[in-house]
């Protein structure tokens, strides 16, 4: 039986969070999420709208592969990427919580604010 060490989960989370969001936050990247959200691309067709080089693009989908926000797989000759939309619904779980706190703070500041009680 392995036994699994909560800190060391917890912090593989933490280390992939923070992928997620450098990731996200390169507009570029942004940019080719949304494309991917539509279909799968490939490489060429993910670098043709963009004033750049191949490899520049593929340093940008290193980042989103690092972050587990896009996988790469080769098909023929070509390498065709997919989204993971998995991995961005643990960001978004992790957004909704600290949404959930400061909604219930803010509320009883302003029932604190308005004269209520806490």
């Amino acid at each position: 039986m392995v036994k699994h060490d909560g800190r060391a989960l917890a912090q593989s989370q933490g280390v992939l969070l923070d992928r997620i969001f450098v990731s996200l936050s390169d507009q570029t990247r942004r940019h080719i999420l949304r494309r991917l959200a539509k279909r799968p691309l490939t490489v060429s067709e993910i670098a043709a709208p963009y004033a750049v080089s191949l490899p520049a693009i593929s340093k940008h989908l290193t980042v989103l592969e690092q972050a587990q926000l896009v996988r790469r797989k080769k098909r023929g000759r070509e390498r065709v990427v997919y989204l993971r939309p998995q991995t961005l619904q643990t960001a978004a779980k992790h957004i909704a919580y600290y949404q959930k706190f400061w909604r219930a703070h803010l509320d009883a500041l302003q029932a604190y604010l308005e004269g209520g009680d806490l």
